[in-house]
């Protein structure tokens, strides 16, 4: 127990590391996965094609390579990212490709005639999408989107290949300098506690989706 107390201060601060980058890229993926599956609804090829090909290269590539590429690959080429920055940059663009297909299938859900029903209405556009598209996309993709964000929860450990100071790279710190997997054992447990939380979550927005038929 002295030991864990020891190590426990070092797997907090990278704890830091770890939510700062899973809660950034919530709030960044999520409007770009919207804006980008309605880009691929466009009526202009050229916008369809460049998003298709954008959602291929992103779904086609490991994560960690598009992280190395981020901050190594761009830094030769004169554009330079911090490392924190470059690892939300990464992970936004990668999970927001992901999000857009899944949007994409809600918003294929929705029948044609409730678009029709708006325009007789007399809603625009933007008041038929924000008052009665997306509110039924957001309760159809919910469980997809779900998987997407515990998976973001373990994807979060692969900054440490850039250098950042997260969760997973203290506990390796702590196993390398002691020679015990025992601070590998409590970044497991504290990725299962977060992964619990989340699905909890998940599952008490879903059940109050759920009562809106």
């Amino acid at each position: 127990m002295n030991y864990l107390f020891e190590i426990l201060p070092s797997l907090m601060s990278g704890l830091k590391m770890t939510l700062g980058v899973f809660f950034i890229t919530i709030i960044g993926s999520v409007p770009l996965g919207i804006i980008v599956s309605l880009g691929m609804k466009s009526q202009y090829f050229t916008i369809r094609w460049l998003i298709n090909g954008y959602i291929w290269i992103m779904r086609g590539t490991p994560l960690l390579l598009q992280l190395i590429f981020v901050y190594y690959g761009l830094g030769m080429m004169g554009i330079t990212f911090p490392r924190f920055e470059a690892a939300v940059i990464a992970f936004v663009i990668n999970y927001a490709a992901y999000l857009a297909e899944i949007f994409r299938g809600g918003l294929q859900a929705i029948p044609r005639g409730q678009y029709d029903a708006a325009k007789v209405l007399g809603l625009t556009r933007t008041q038929t999408f924000f008052k009665i598209v997306l509110p039924q996309v957001i309760k159809i993709v919910v469980p997809s989107f779900g998987n997407e964000v515990i998976n973001l929860v373990k994807d979060t450990s692969l900054v440490y290949v850039i250098g950042l100071g997260d969760m997973l790279r203290a506990g390796n710190i702590a196993a390398s300098r002691d020679v015990t997997l025992v601070p590998y054992l409590l970044v497991g447990l504290i990725y299962l506690m977060m992964t619990a939380i989340v699905t909890v979550m998940l599952r008490r927005s879903e059940n109050r989706l759920n009562r809106w038929k």
